[in-house]
């Protein structure tokens, strides 16, 4: 022993070593188990700030030369004199908004914000930014990551040929060299090693996407005859179908038997309205379809986030768990021994080891069903929005809010309609991480209060708790039977009309005998009423459809209130009726020799072209009535546009045209 002090006094002197350092970097257990090689520092060969640069400059050439083909007098002509403006990124409120593309783009969008967060250098121009600095450069990333990706989801909204065009050159750009430096990078040392690659995956689907969708249109294109695609009426099928739709002839609804249903039908059918089926003629807005793919990519990387940071750090635990931290648990009595002198053994150590594998297993089997049960929920919630639409759409306000609403815009109502999709995806963060928290603790106590001591014998406090209080369960048992017995055979008579009352002294009796008895049973249901309620809260969570809140005070859920403010926005400005009538109006006009260049904004105010007196001259008295039976069976059928036709028809001019007021 003191041969061995003496060698370790001589190596640290002659290797300036310090005796405190010698254990520093000695393997814990196992070597085999705890070597894991580092991850150094990758540089590909095109550096971030490179790609960066280079790509924002072209995305700004490219949205200045989009923007002098679109002239903004085609949609404004007393606006900046026709000079060349912003191009929109996308049409929320009409149907000709390409789903594909605005879901790609904002995940890219959505992908790379999550990524940053955890950054140390959230802005690719600013390397080695210091702490003080760095909140700051992440506020800067917000901005600039939107107007970075923010040409990919222009060039399609120009429906141009060079737009088209000019999209395949900046995807196949994003796409190549995103894929070159994941291919020359596929590890690194930030949390795990395939974290970057794993949480990038989103990003490089829909960059693939992209790089396959651009050449398409611009194909597309060229099949046409016209050189201008932006020269048709987009969205026009949607709701043609969806008028055609409302209108077709139902056939007559099967007698339905009074008989009870099973309880196998009514499993089926609650299961079923879990799941959402595509129905003919419905289709679900813009903003919508975003706010769930959002909430889905969030999903995934926030569980990623959780996956990565705890398994691998707690398998390295697991595999560098000596004998001396196990005497440690032991000394706790978080492990047992079944040494008299305390000292533990490799049966104690395999069981340390056992409990820390136990753990691994309920965090992730805990993330698991939390993932489902959130997509469940969202699943749950696209039900729910398709009801709720369609409710709005024939004007049953009254079935979908609990008190009257006018739909109309308002200040509120569109900044809500702003903030919604963000919201869904912050409230899907949100839940997963209360959901795997409160599953993570219920599995954890389950496994260590029930399942590991039924395994071993050992540590059965739960078990003795239960055993010692059998007097309370009892009598809470016989409280609830006797009481149920009682009224079935002796306080309520059945008859053929109705039940009623009946030995009214002995109920009087027995209610005051077991008041103190119902104060425990009370109690239990209290426990159990809290418990409830707080899970259907966490389950919930993710669903902006739902309030957490009674009747009276739902208007203090954020949520469910931005929710009810988007519904008014989205039926009042993308009624698929009104759509549908104004473009039978415009191919009304069309066919008379009308000219067919008709802006988006002649779209949205068509209900008002069938009163103006050029067309009222020239159109004949078979077509104006066809055009008002039309708008009265319409509006019959849709008692929420009234109010929106009431004041239309207030309005002196309609399209720049003086307007004279028509009976419909």
């Amino acid at each position: 022993m003191s041969s061995l002090r003496l060698a370790n006094d001589n190596l640290a002197i002659d290797g300036n070593l310090a005796y405190e350092d010698w254990y520093l970097y000695e393997p814990i257990g196992d070597q085999d188990d705890t070597v894991h090689d580092t991850v150094p520092d990758c540089y590909p060969t095109i550096p971030y700030k490179l790609y960066h640069v280079c790509v924002a400059s072209v995305s700004l050439a490219i949205l200045l030369i989009l923007s002098l083909l679109v002239k903004r007098k085609k949609l404004y002509k007393h606006c900046w004199d026709g000079a060349p403006g912003l191009l929109s990124p996308v049409r929320f409120l009409e149907e000709e908004g390409n789903k594909v593309l605005t879901v790609t783009v904002f995940s890219i969008l959505f992908s790379s914000l999550c990524v940053l967060v955890l950054d140390n250098d959230p802005l690719p121009f600013i390397s080695d930014s210091s702490t003080q600095n760095r909140e700051y450069w992440k506020i800067m990333a917000l901005l600039y990551y939107p107007a970075f990706y923010y040409p990919l989801i222009a060039c399609a909204t120009v429906r141009h040929r060079a737009g088209y065009f000019f999209g395949c050159l900046l995807s196949w750009c994003h796409c190549v060299v995103h894929l070159w430096q994941k291919v020359e990078c596929p590890q690194s040392p930030k949390i795990y090693r395939y974290y970057s690659l794993l949480s990038y995956l989103p990003i490089t689907l829909c960059l693939v996407i992209l790089s396959l969708w651009y050449p398409a249109q611009l194909v597309k294109s060229f099949r046409q005859k016209t050189m201008m695609v932006a020269e048709e009426l987009p969205g026009s099928g949607y709701y043609k179908d969806y008028l055609k739709n409302i209108l077709a002839k139902r056939t007559p609804k099967r007698s339905t038997s009074r008989t009870k249903p099973s309880m196998l039908s009514r499993l089926r059918s609650y299961l079923c309205s879990y799941i959402y089926t595509p129905q003919e003629g419905f289709q679900f807005p813009l903003k919508l379809v975003l706010s769930l793919a959002m909430a889905v990519i969030a999903v995934y990387q926030v569980a990623l986030l959780l996956l990565v940071t705890f398994v691998p750090n707690i398998q390295i635990v697991r595999s560098g768990m000596t004998k001396e931290l196990t005497a440690l648990l032991v000394q706790f009595g978080v492990v047992p021994s079944e040494n008299v002198a305390g000292i533990p053994g490799e049966k104690e150590l395999a069981t340390a080891k056992h409990f820390i594998w136990s753990l691994e297993v309920c965090f992730v089997s805990s993330l698991v069903i939390s993932c489902l049960l959130t997509f469940c929920m969202l699943m749950k919630s696209m039900v729910k929005h398709r009801i709720n639409l369609q409710h709005l759409y024939q004007g049953a306000v009254t079935d979908v809010f609990y008190h009257s609403h006018k739909l109309k815009p308002s200040q509120q109502a569109v900044v809500s309609w702003m903030c919604f999709a963000s919201f869904q995806t912050a409230f899907a963060c949100l839940g997963l991480l209360i959901q795997h928290i409160v599953f993570f603790i219920g599995t954890v106590g389950f496994t260590f209060l029930v399942v590991i001591p039924l395994q071993s014998g050992t540590n059965m406090h739960l078990f003795k708790t239960v055993e010692n209080m059998w007097p309370f369960w009892f009598i809470l048992v016989v409280a609830v039977i006797a009481q149920n017995l009682l009224t079935h055979y002796c306080f309520l008579e059945r008859g053929h009309l109705s039940n009623e009352l009946t030995n009214r002294r002995a109920l009087y009796t027995v209610t005051y005998l077991l008041f103190p008895i119902n104060v425990l049973v009370g109690v239990f249901a209290g426990v159990w009423r809290m418990v409830v309620s707080a899970l259907y809260n966490v389950f919930h969570f993710c669903r902006l459809d739902v309030s957490l809140l009674s009747h009276g005070v739902e208007v203090f859920d954020p949520g469910y209130r931005t929710y009810c403010h988007y519904l008014k926005i989205e039926v009042s400005q993308s009624h698929p009726v009104m759509k549908a009538f104004c473009f039978l109006l415009l191919q009304l006009c069309s066919h008379k020799g009308t000219k067919m260049g008709l802006q988006l904004k002649d779209v949205e105010e068509g209900v008002m072209l069938m009163k103006t007196k050029k067309l009222a001259s020239k159109a004949s008295k078979c077509q104006q009535s066809r055009a008002r039976w039309s708008l009265a069976y319409t509006l019959l059928n849709n008692p929420s546009l009234l109010p929106y036709r009431k004041g239309a028809l207030s309005v002196s001019t309609a399209n720049g045209i003086p307007a004279s007021v028509a009976k419909p």
